[in-house]
């Protein structure tokens, strides 16, 4: 087929159009120098070595894939390298759920401990060695469904969220319990297979740091923080990993719903036997742990000690209080003994001071008697002088205790003029009512 030609002219200059014209030099070249210039860059290398080497541009790519993926497996080192083997490079990629990525990945020793680091180092390293370019330049055979399964562990190892509920399941990373028989072999052989066991679920602990089984050598007190913990071990261990695909399609909204109620069910029921299963490895442990054992035997003869020391204590207690009652009946007998004369004496010292009284009253009325009824000499105090004037003496003696009274008889004792005796009484009548023990007024003739 003849190509055509088709003839274009160039467009028509606007009107007023003069640039060539209006031209104007702002500045001029420098003067040329001349220098040697050398190819350099990548390209230049690549095509350097093609030459050298006699290769095409294929089989230098080829060659150059296979030092770089050489390269970086000597830069990562053994750490995250780990045989390939053919079942695990057939896997098909729709399975995705039922993959191993960290084994995909290289990771199988560190699983749940790799960091971000890692997971990013094994993914370049595997991306390199199964990149389907790299493969077609190799010329192999293999499809790209490995390399689908490598992007899937990526996706999921690199996401929290995912990667936090592929290793609620991941059974890999689990540490089975030893047998009973294997456990008692020998004293370091319990902490030894039953340590790992309680480090691998510790990973699904909310509360962190976990307390570790320990040793022989641990205390009572660790030794009953470890096992309260684990009995009452809170775990964020969930399901949803192996929950069955929700449909997307909105046109089937019953089955949607039918699924997400099957799989919280599944989760609920996962979540009671994993409870029930971590149960019954804590109480296993329990029983063959030698050092509760220990421990009961001390509590045991802690308890006999303690019993006899406490019958050796209400021994010596029951001794005592007999001892105590004996002196105590002794003591009461001389108490009552001492009341008894106290009493005695006590009544004796009533009588005497109610006859001192008695002769302090008289002492007092006489006082008054004696001075004429505190009138001068000569002028005779008519009866109702007298019942004023003993009314009171009464009035005074009612306000004043025996001490009172025996100190007023003293100061009355031997006066016999009507001043004399008048000033005392005014003395002790002011006092009486300074004390506020009379009135003013109250005692009225002894007071003037």
């Amino acid at each position: 087929m003849a190509a055509a030609q088709i003839s274009l002219p160039l467009p028509v200059l606007p009107e007023g159009w003069s640039a060539p014209n209006d031209f104007k030099a702002i500045g001029t070249l420098s003067t040329p120098n001349q220098r040697n210039l050398e190819p350099v860059g990548p390209h230049f290398l690549a095509h350097a070595r093609r030459k050298r080497h006699k290769r095409t541009f294929s089989e230098d790519e080829r060659i150059q894939a296979n030092e770089n993926v050489k390269k970086v497996e000597e830069e990562d080192g053994d750490d995250i390298s780990e045989p390939e083997n053919e079942l695990m490079l057939g896997r098909d990629a729709k399975d995705w759920k039922g993959q191993d990525h960290y084994a995909v990945l290289g990771l199988s020793k560190y699983r749940y401990r790799a960091t971000d680091a890692q997971i990013k180092r094994a993914h370049r390293k595997k991306v390199l060695r199964h990149h389907p370019d790299k493969r077609a330049a190799t010329g192999s055979s293999e499809d790209d469904s490995f390399f689908k399964c490598i992007q899937k562990a990526f996706e999921i190892l690199t996401d929290p969220v995912k990667r936090r509920q592929y290793d609620s399941v991941d059974e890999n990373a689990n540490v089975d319990p030893p047998s009973k028989k294997a456990a008692s072999k020998s004293p370091s052989a319990f902490y030894k297979l039953w340590g790992p066991v309680f480090e691998s679920e510790a990973r699904f602990s909310k509360t962190q740091p976990v307390p570790m089984l320990g040793n022989d050598k641990s205390t009572k007190e660790e030794v009953e923080e470890f096992y309260n913990f684990w009995f009452n071990f809170e775990s964020w261990r969930s399901f949803e990993y192996q929950d069955e695909d929700v449909p997307d399609d909105n046109e089937n909204r019953d089955q949607k719903r039918h699924v997400e109620r099957k799989n919280n069910n599944a989760r609920k029921k996962k979540k009671t036997e994993d409870t029930a299963r971590l149960r019954q490895l804590v109480d296993d442990c329990l029983g063959g742990d030698e050092r509760i054992k220990k421990f009961k035997k001390e509590a045991r003869a802690g308890k006999d000690k303690k019993r006899l020391e406490r019958e050796a204590e209400e021994k010596r207690v029951a001794e005592e209080a007999m001892k105590a009652k004996e002196e105590q009946e002794k003591l009461q007998k001389e108490k009552e003994e001492a009341e008894k004369a106290e009493k005695a004496e006590g009544k004796k010292a009533k009588e005497a001071a109610k006859n001192a009284a008695k002769k302090n009253k008289r002492v007092l009325k006489g006082s008054v008697k004696d001075a004429n009824y505190l009138l001068p000499q000569g002028q005779e105090a008519g009866a109702k002088r007298i019942d004023e004037i003993l009314g009171d003496v009464d009035a005074v003696l009612g306000k004043i205790d025996n001490e009172e009274l025996a100190s007023l008889a003293g100061k009355l004792g031997g006066l016999k003029l009507a001043d004399e005796v008048g000033g005392v009484w005014r003395e002790e009548v002011k006092r009486l009512e300074g004390e506020g023990k009379l009135r003013t007024g109250e005692v009225r003739l002894l007071s003037s």
